[in-house]
């Protein structure tokens, strides 16, 4: 309906001027003293009137032939739909539209030969961590199996690296995941403190090496979200509050229930973030403050924190006051788990 006001509004000037034609005939019929006088007026108004109707209709159905086919030339810019469109538009735009054919075309197979190169690019990374994997797994082993014949210093420096190493394949194959064009993520009801136990676990080493307290307050709660990603979420948020720790570092954990949505809170008393840096923590490479503590920082676990957050649908909320603490709180959508299966 607007594309048909818009033509009329174009050819407006021309309905003026065939209707200025038709009261100059009239005039002439007129002075002519020409019989039935009105009766041939209003026969020559009305075929002025029907033939600009038909011309316009006729215009409306071109265009919309001509856009139609256009489309389909921009969705796929192949030799039949590019014939397509030259039979339909005049001799003075052909030439600009091969132009435009030969250039999309080419960014076409540019973004083909891309795409197969991101592809290969992504199968790599998971490669590359999924076989840094295994050596890892075989220094948890030694660790494990044969603690009590290594010093318990070095045991616990080995521990530490450990854990750190593993921490950053892991944040490597889940930025590889959330660049990737296909998700699998999986949403079912989780208890939170079976999920967040399980990150605390995995993070013990780095949290005794700084000594931290950690005052874990959830109980039953649940929510609805994809374990994985959760969890990876958390364990970049622990990390975070480990880089950045205070002499005496508590970690703190909370639930909290409202009407419209869950939040999840992980609270630290580290260095915190200065106020005027709070808009661009979940920047890529954002380090902020340049402390000795940072200048080591890559940037990342915000960001991907961030990202998958996105993902997964859940709002994050940042406090933060410099030097006394950092805080983040995941807001999870209402969802009435009661009659679901809720997931260890």
């Amino acid at each position: 309906m607007k594309g048909t006001l818009d033509i009329l509004k174009k050819y407006a000037v021309w309905l003026i001027l065939l209707l200025c034609v038709d009261a100059f005939s009239a005039l002439l019929l007129w002075l002519s003293g020409v019989q039935a006088f009105k009766a041939v007026i209003a026969v020559i108004v009305l075929w002025s009137v029907i033939f600009f109707g038909a011309i316009i209709g006729y215009v409306v159905f071109r265009d919309r032939k001509r856009e139609k086919l256009f489309e389909n030339f921009l969705s796929e810019p192949d030799a039949v739909n590019e014939e397509k469109l030259l039979r339909a538009v005049s001799g003075q735009e052909r030439e600009q539209l091969r132009k435009l054919s030969a250039v999309l075309r080419e960014n076409r197979n540019c973004l083909h030969d891309m795409s197969g190169e991101l592809k290969d690019y992504e199968e790599y990374v998971e490669s590359w961590a999924h076989e840094t994997k295994t050596p890892l797994a075989l220094l948890t082993m030694i660790l494990d199996n044969h603690s009590d014949e290594l010093p318990p210093q070095l045991h616990v420096k080995l521990d530490y690296v450990r854990s750190s190493l593993q921490e950053n394949v892991n944040q490597m194959l889940y930025y590889a995941r959330l660049k990737s064009s296909t998700k699998d993520y999986r949403f079912e009801p989780l208890r939170l403190k079976n999920s967040v136990e399980e990150v605390l676990e995995d993070y013990a080493p780095l949290l005794e090496e700084k000594k931290f307290t950690v005052v874990n307050g959830l109980g039953g709660e649940t929510v609805y979200t994809d374990r994985r990603g959760l969890q990876f979420m958390l364990g970049q948020i622990v990390s975070n509050a480990v880089k950045y720790s205070s002499a005496q570092p508590v970690l703190t954990i909370k639930f909290a229930e409202s009407e419209k949505e869950n939040v999840l809170s992980v609270a630290d008393n580290g260095t915190g973030v200065k106020a005027h840096d709070l808009p661009y923590i979940f920047q890529k490479g954002f380090t902020g403050d340049s402390t000795d503590s940072r200048k080591k920082a890559t940037g990342m676990g915000l960001y991907l924190t961030k990202k998958m957050a996105d993902d997964l649908n859940l709002k994050l909320d940042v406090q933060s006051e410099w030097g006394k603490g950092f805080k983040i709180s995941i807001s999870f959508p209402k969802v009435d788990c009661s009659e679901m299966l809720c997931s260890d």
